[in-house]
């Protein structure tokens, strides 16, 4: 029987008024925050269920995991999340995985792979002892789905691995990729998931409901957007590295005061994300701590560039004049994240040597005067109606309100800042054509946790190729977008970096984005679990040497 915590009844009830979104004015809201991550379509369907043979985890005690928000999916082909991925990285195994850093090590692959033809060709020997959990083995068919499978079926992770030209078996356990061109984090790349290419195939919607992985865990049950239960595989074919747990349950329990209580009572071992203004309380329980690290992340408000006064920079620099972001991370973010100032988390930033001082100095602090003059000279109408989109997430949101204050403090009468649900959010901003006009969003704040590389950051935010797939922004900076396709085509590391500074130099000074902060990938911890800590990755979730005592 799985624990019941006051979230969820709390959020069945909300669920059941059937509410797309919540339009909130702006006068006198407050707030902290929570992170999680953005992004990801939601998916329909019901419970999983136990997908193979292998044993329950027997006697070995379960970790209660509470998680931001749920899971959306649970097929890594099309699983975009971090909820799901933190899920899902239980129930696979990785061609490639990260280790306790940002380090990669193989998994299902046997060794590095082999490098040719100037860097477009890459063979990848697979381990022959791995085994699915209904006992298929894993082989390079099963690597080769894995890989091409996104951009066949056009998925939103498409961008992570459309470099591919083709892929094959050369023998069982051998698969060959060949490159259009040179790229310089293809090893990154193939940090994915293996699925089991032949049960995949046969229906890839009941997969997504009951995946069939090579992990050391199997899904019992989950509800979309919900809660998710999985049990140790005791048959696992990598047996030096079974846990010891025996059991996951992870709730999402959105809320954050509740969040912290369910820790403080026990309810729940540990807790994702610490929100700013209740890290005392959580530092002052006995029995918890808090584990951190910076995360390889970013989060920001994006313009729509294709429709409606935001399409004009002077009109973007005036929105930027209206309020401190500075301020506001200071308000709502910090101790639980720092402020950015540009799309690289400052661990890509200080590897590439990245120009950061410079680029603080692009984003203005509040100027009302200079806000209004701005919005005279573009002609903006004091009554116009404004609309700023935010998803279920306090921080986010709260950026968006300091926006919308801000615009209303340079005399705009109509500010609406919306929050939606993930899926009503994302519907929103991802769009084959582009918004269709202004009045579906002028501004929008997200946040996106990558591969520690430039390139998973850039182009998939900013560069043209993914508009409506993770970029809303639909800019015309089509030089610096072009740049970002060249860097993503070099493997002079040289090359790139400068490719790198001068596009993302044009799209700060354009203000495509607005950067915000970064989150530390926080989590409290009770002290009857031993061995788990955070790291860099967020959904990275790991805990082959976590123990439970009770």
């Amino acid at each position: 029987m799985r624990r019941q915590h006051t979230q969820r009844i709390s959020r069945r009830k909300v669920l059941a008024g059937g509410a797309a979104g919540t339009s909130l004015l702006l006068a006198g809201c407050t707030g902290g925050g929570d992170g999680g991550d953005g992004g990801g379509n939601g998916s329909d369907g019901g419970n999983g269920s136990d997908g193979g043979d292998g044993g329950d985890g027997g006697s070995a005690p379960t970790l209660y995991f509470s998680q931001v928000k749920g899971p959306l999916d649970m097929d890594p082909v099309v699983m975009n999340d971090v909820p799901s991925a933190q899920i899902t990285g239980q129930l696979f195994d990785g061609i490639y995985e990260y280790t306790d850093g940002v380090g990669i090590e193989p998994k299902i692959a046997a060794e590095e792979p082999t490098v040719e033809r100037d860097g477009t060709r890459f063979i990848v020997p697979i381990r022959e002892d791995a085994e699915f959990q209904n006992g298929d083995p894993v082989t390079a068919e099963d690597v080769v789905h894995t890989m091409l499978a996104p951009v066949e079926e056009q998925t939103e992770n498409a961008p992570e691995v459309n470099m591919i030209d083709s892929g094959e078996a050369i023998d069982e356990y051998t698969a060959q990729f060949d490159l259009s061109y040179p790229y310089g984090a293809f090893t990154i790349a193939m940090v994915r998931s293996v699925v089991n290419a032949s049960v995949r195939q046969e229906d890839t919607e009941a997969y997504n409901q009951d995946p069939v992985g090579s992990g050391p865990f199997q899904l019992v049950e989950w509800e979309p957007e919900d809660y998710a239960t999985v049990e140790r595989w005791d048959d696992y074919w990598d047996s030096d590295n079974l846990p010891e747990i025996g059991r996951i349950e992870f709730d999402p329990i959105e809320e954050q005061t509740t969040r912290v209580t369910e820790l403080e009572t026990g309810n729940v071992d540990i807790i994702e994300t610490i929100p700013p203004q209740l890290y005392e309380t959580v530092e002052g329980n006995q029995n918890a701590s808090i584990t951190e690290s910076p995360g390889v992340g970013y989060f920001y408000l994006a313009f729509n560039c294709a429709n409606g006064p935001t399409s004009d920079p002077l009109v973007r620099e005036a929105v930027d004049y209206c309020f401190s972001m500075q301020q506001a991370v200071e308000n709502f973010v910090e101790p639980s994240g720092v402020r950015q100032y540009s799309p690289y988390p400052s661990s890509i930033s200080e590897e590439w040597d990245f120009p950061v001082d410079e680029w603080s100095n692009i984003p203005h602090d509040q100027d009302i005067e200079e806000a209004q003059a701005l919005f005279d000279e573009a002609g903006i109408p004091m009554d116009y109606n404004w609309r700023i989109i935010v998803p279920p997430d306090d921080m986010r949101e709260q950026i968006g309100i300091s926006i919308g204050d801000g615009l209303q403090n340079a005399g705009f009468e109509n500010v609406q800042v919306q929050r939606l649900d993930w899926g009503t959010f994302t519907e929103t901003y991802q769009s084959d054509d582009g918004p269709n006009s202004e009045d579906d969003y002028n501004m929008y704040t997200l946040g996106w946790s990558g591969s520690p590389d430039p390139d998973a950051f850039v182009y998939n935010l900013l560069s043209q190729e993914t508009d409506g797939v993770t970029n809303g922004t639909f800019h015309g900076y089509d030089e610096a977008s072009e740049m970002l396709t060249q860097a993503r085509e070099s493997a002079d590391r040289e090359e790139r970096r400068q490719l790198y500074i001068d596009a993302t130099t044009t799209l700060l000074e354009g203000r495509v984005h607005l950067p915000a902060y970064n989150l530390n990938n926080s989590y409290g911890v009770r002290d009857v679990v031993e061995g788990f800590s955070s790291h860099p990755i967020s959904s990275e979730v790991q805990v082959d040497d976590v123990t439970v005592s009770r």
